[in-house]
């Protein structure tokens, strides 16, 4: 039987309002602005207000990238909590199951380089044993990392139009969150492995979440995403679940050839967290999705007050979605718990 605690907030109706002008996303008095909480189809927000000066110790910034091709996947993190920074770089071979990794928890938080806003700045993280660069272009990003064996150089385009998924998700005016999702951006580039270069092809896919917002202490989420062509379209999927339960925002939608057909409805995630490669369930607001997974990412960390447990598994979409069916969707879902 799944895990109770897998499930989701039945699907209900409601009402989301699309932002369409660019909006700060706190006040002058750092609280969270009304005005901004809403969903985009582009980065409209300005997060510059999320600096680590007011409400210390609960402001997260960071940017993850993740990218699978036909042979690897590669993710990394960059991450400033105001008293700490995390960072992570991971390079999983899909043939042998081999992987390179290296994390790191720098206390208290510093060389690291986070933009005020997404796009406005190179993002930098720099710890023992590991380097990550992230650079924007006007229609790119350019991805480097190197830990000891491993490295990648890998550039993501944004195809002209293509919409993401922006949404602010109001907790309380002192505890928000804006996210970025962009799912299903062509990647192409370099993965190096024990000083053997590996090609990203035509076919690899990447996905981003940035995050600028002040969290509770004790947060819990799903998170699953998706891309790859089925006959003549291009799908992406994005769906989540847990953290924005009662805030009247979803982080939930489709992209069809880079057209975002957004889910304002929260979503029923159906999973055993005892048995993680058994089928998962999405399932709401016209999606009824099936991921079967492959792999098992688990990580978990403990430093006193600080603490984080994930279950990140890559594998296969398949389902329906307002009437059109997709399959062979490569991506992956996840449960974390962190207290942080």
């Amino acid at each position: 039987m799944p895990d109770p605690s897998s499930r989701g907030e039945p699907s209900r109706s409601q009402h989301e309002r699309e932002l369409t002008e660019p909006v700060s996303l706190t006040r002058g008095n750092g609280l969270l602005n009304p005005a901004a909480v809403g969903f985009a189809r582009t980065p409209l927000v300005d997060t510059s207000g999320i600096d680590g000066r007011r409400h210390w110790g609960r402001n997260k910034r960071w940017e993850y990238w993740n990218v699978m091709t036909p042979a690897h996947i590669v993710a990394l993190t960059v991450s400033s909590l105001d008293y700490a920074a995390v960072h992570e770089v991971w390079i999983f071979e899909r043939e042998g199951e081999r992987s390179w990794g290296k994390s790191a928890t720098v206390v208290p938080a510093r060389d690291v380089d986070l933009p005020r806003s997404l796009g406005s700045g190179p993002v930098i993280a720099k710890a023992s044993d590991l380097a990550i660069a992230l650079t924007p272009g006007a229609d790119s990003w350019r991805l480097f990392a190197e830990i000891p064996d491993a490295s990648f150089d890998i550039t993501v385009t944004r195809p002209p139009g293509h919409e993401c998924l922006a949404v602010v998700v109001p907790w309380s005016s002192k505890r928000f969150q804006y996210t970025v999702k962009d799912v299903a951006l062509p990647a192409a580039g370099v993965i190096t492995i024990e000083g053997v270069e590996h090609p990203v092809p035509s076919g690899s896919w990447a996905v981003l979440d940035h995050g600028r917002g002040r969290w509770p202490y004790d947060a819990r989420w799903n998170w699953g995403a998706g891309a790859g062509v089925d006959g003549e379209r291009t799908i992406g999927i994005q769906v989540g679940g847990k953290w924005t339960d009662g805030t009247g925002s979803t982080e939930n939608g489709i992209v069809i050839d880079g057209e975002l057909r957004k889910i304002s409805v929260p979503l029923t995630w159906e999973y055993d967290l005892a048995r993680p490669l058994d089928p998962w369930r999405v399932h709401g607001g016209g999606l009824e999705a099936t991921f079967t997974p492959f792999y098992d990412k688990r990580s978990a960390m403990s430093l006193g007050v600080l603490s984080s447990r994930t279950d990140q598994c890559f594998g296969v979409w398949e389902g329906e979605f307002a009437g059109m069916a997709f399959s062979g969707i490569e991506g992956f879902a996840e449960d974390v718990h962190n207290r942080w």
